[in-house]
């Protein structure tokens, strides 16, 4: 069989039809590839929690998916009860202060024998 040479039409005589038909697959390899990419680095930084809970076992895309759906749920719950904790021990630590200050200050108030007005309205107001 004689040898055939394939004639690649110049861009300019290609419709935009044609043009999209040559694209397309082009394009659709490089989305694959880019999910693939990001499906592995998945895989890559959450490696140990992967190991935790299928040690020796091929991960399918889906599973590291689900998996990674699963980590990010439980972290995020994690966050908020932390959260939550922090802000109530904020105002613990608030009140705690608070009612050390106002000892000193009871404290300090009660050292000097002549009572002022602006002491009498201070120790008036703090009681409040």
């Amino acid at each position: 069989m004689a040898p055939s040479t394939v004639f690649l039409e110049p861009d300019n005589l290609l419709t935009p039809k044609e043009k999209n038909k040559l694209r397309k697959p082009v394009v659709e390899k490089m989305r694959r590839d880019r999910i693939n990419s990001s499906i592995e680095q998945l895989k890559l930084l959450l490696e140990k929690e992967f190991q935790r809970h299928q040690p020796n076992s091929k991960l399918e895309k889906a599973d590291i998916l689900e998996m990674t759906v699963s980590y990010l749920k439980q972290q995020s719950q994690l966050q908020m009860k932390t959260a939550g904790s922090f802000h109530k021990s904020s105002q613990f630590d608030f009140r705690e202060g608070y009612s050390r200050c106002l000892q000193e200050a009871f404290h300090f108030l009660s050292l000097h024998k002549v009572r002022t007005e602006t002491q009498t309205k201070l120790l008036s107001h703090f009681q409040k």
